[in-house]
């Protein structure tokens, strides 16, 4: 059995997601190879098979690992593309203002992503001067045109009603952890922010520090939903099957990525300051 370390501040889950990412960043575990099951895993950390599962959702997240379903999970074959987030921000946590966009869909990525370096703030193991955090997410009070039914293409108010729950679990968790710091005296001066606009994104962008860009494309799926009380098959947007692309660039360099990361910004703060409004909970 391959122990926990019993004094690590971080929850279970994190461990172990820690301890799969490094044998397959260190091709202990080779692309196209299958992981033990969850079982398995669970016998071999110790811990319980929901654990394990919160482990391979987070590595899924990262583009490390994929689903097949009937057949297990696997490396992705193609490791070296996709980017994870998490690293990225833990580091970007560690400059003393911190700033976080994020236009997309629920927002549940992120809202994995931020847990560890907000515990970081919590144990006193970094301490930023300031977070700012915005969040940018469709509008589930107007018709979509996607996500939609597959039989006629045509909005579902019970599917947005769905979303709408998704989105806020994640988003509003984000919002009071980032406040909280703030009100703790964690951080002198911590804010997130929500706001809903009146368009349905068919990518995720994240700005970091505004230095750092993250951006990925929803695929569209055939996903059956159960909604009030039938199975109902949708064309989705799927976010865990988002590969992210990451554009990095350093104060007043001219390159591809700085423009990239400068004109996403532009969009972003067009959005924010003209059609997008507060959230209601």
């Amino acid at each position: 059995m391959t122990e926990l370390d019993p004094d690590d501040p971080r929850p279970p889950y994190q461990q172990v997601a820690n301890s799969l990412r490094a044998a397959i960043l260190t091709k202990k575990l080779m692309p196209g190879d299958k992981l033990a099951s969850q079982s398995e895993l669970a016998k071999r950390y110790g811990v319980a098979r929901m654990t394990i599962q919160q482990a391979l959702r987070i590595l899924r997240d990262e583009g490390l690992v994929v689903s097949r379903q009937g057949s297990g999970v696997f490396v992705r074959e193609r490791t070296e593309r996709p980017v994870g987030l998490r690293p990225h921000l833990e580091r970007a946590f560690e400059q003393p203002e911190v700033s976080i966009d994020f236009a997309g869909f629920s927002g549940e990525t992120l809202h994995g992503a931020l847990t560890e370096p907000l515990d970081k703030i919590r144990s006193g193991h970094v301490r930023p001067e300031s977070i700012r955090v915005r969040l940018l997410v469709p509008d589930t009070e107007m018709p979509w045109t996607l996500p939609a039914r597959v039989e006629d293409m045509q909005d579902s108010p019970a599917f947005r009603k769905r979303a709408s729950g998704i989105m806020q679990r994640h988003t509003l968790a984000i919002v009071d952890a980032v406040n909280e710091m703030g009100r703790l005296g964690l951080v002198p001066d911590s804010k997130a922010e929500l706001r809903v606009y009146p368009a349905v994104p068919l990518f995720k962008l994240y700005l970091i520090n505004k230095s750092e860009a993250f951006f990925g494309y929803y695929p569209v799926r055939e996903h059956v939903v159960q909604l009030d009380g039938e199975d109902t098959p949708i064309w989705d947007l799927m976010g865990k099957d988002a590969t992210l692309f990451h554009h990095a660039a350093e104060p007043h360099e001219e390159s591809l990525s700085a423009l990239f990361i400068e004109q996403s910004q532009m969009w972003f703060d067009s959005i924010w300051t003209t059609v997008a409004r507060e959230a209601r909970r």
